[in-house]
């Protein structure tokens, strides 16, 4: 296996890589190694596997062991590999920490425990924990829709001093906060921001951000790479151009069903119909119907006609 350079900056587009299920609800290896294979072709900076868009809260710790092994054998250190080790418990993430280190990955990202209410003081005392234990940097993630805290601007300043704690991802969507880290942190070149939302991925970079972690990667990598290259050179036009096809997968692809889970329905199974993938699911998510199934293929294919990778 290849050794990464540690020095290497974190900035682009990293996919949040889906996991490949089999119709047996296990990790499909052959499906693992295609996406790799897929997305480093494709130009992508980084690839980030076990967080939301890979269903980590869905897997078990073998699973989650198997994928972590296998992605970073595929990748074999032509790219970063970031490692979801979000838990409710912290001894549950710093050994998924360690196990992430010993495969090869670069860094470890983790988003707050979710069950338990807790505070601003209670966040940054377990992060800081964490930074503590674990041999690789630490990217902080925040998605309060689905952990019911938010890491506040202030919480992310005082953790960047930690010297382990190197970035965060911002899924909030909220593009005020966003804008507030990159004040706060404009003299902290170092420290990494990065943007979940793709429809956002554009004038993150234009206003300083370092790139995007870009669900929609999965399935054009080269049009979001392509994004973050027009925004990095200030190209308007391009920008234009290339955003109405963002916003063309995030409407058509991402709300089919009107499930609450359409997003990751939408993006698997589109993903399938190139046969990179299967088109399963941990529970407690399912594949759509077959009608349902048919109608996504029908706008995947007309999207897929519209975009030149």
């Amino acid at each position: 296996m290849q050794i990464l350079d540690q020095k290497i900056s974190i900035k682009g587009v990293i996919p949040p890589m889906v996991t490949p299920m089999d119709t047996n609800g296990e990790v499909d290896i052959q499906g693992v190694e295609k996406l790799v294979e897929h997305l480093i072709s494709g130009g992508v900076h980084g690839v980030f596997i076990l967080g939301t868009t890979g269903e980590f809260s869905s897997l078990d710790i073998a699973q989650k062991k198997e994928l972590i092994a296998a992605t970073c054998k595929f990748v074999d250190g032509r790219i970063p590999v970031l490692v979801g080790v979000t838990d409710v418990c912290l001894k549950g993430s710093i050994a998924l920490s360690k196990f992430a280190e010993r495969s090869g990955a670069y860094a470890v990202v983790a988003a707050p425990p979710y069950y338990m209410g807790i505070d601003q003081e209670e966040l940054c005392h377990f992060y800081g924990q964490l930074a503590d234990s674990i041999p690789l940097p630490l990217f902080l993630y925040n998605m309060p829709s689905h952990t019911k805290v938010s890491i506040d601007v202030q919480t992310a300043v005082a953790l960047s001093k930690h010297k382990n704690i190197i970035g965060l991802k911002d899924s909030s969507a909220n593009g005020s906060y966003f804008q507030s880290l990159r004040y706060y942190f404009n003299d902290q070149p170092d420290f990494v921001l990065m943007v979940g939302p793709e429809e956002m991925l554009a004038e993150t970079v234009l206003m300083g951000g370092y790139g995007g972690v870009c669900g929609g990667a999965n399935l054009f990598p080269r049009l979001y790479v392509k994004l973050y290259q027009a925004a990095m050179a200030h190209d308007i036009d391009e920008i234009i151009r290339l955003q109405k096809l963002v916003m063309t997968i995030s409407q058509n692809i991402y709300r089919h069903g009107g499930y609450k889970s359409s997003y990751l329905k939408g993006l698997k199974t589109a993903l399938s119909f190139s046969g990179i993938i299967q088109a399963q699911f941990a529970p407690p998510l399912f594949p759509f119907a077959p009608n349902e199934e048919e109608e996504l293929k029908a706008r995947f294919s007309k999207i897929a006609s519209m975009i030149i990778e």
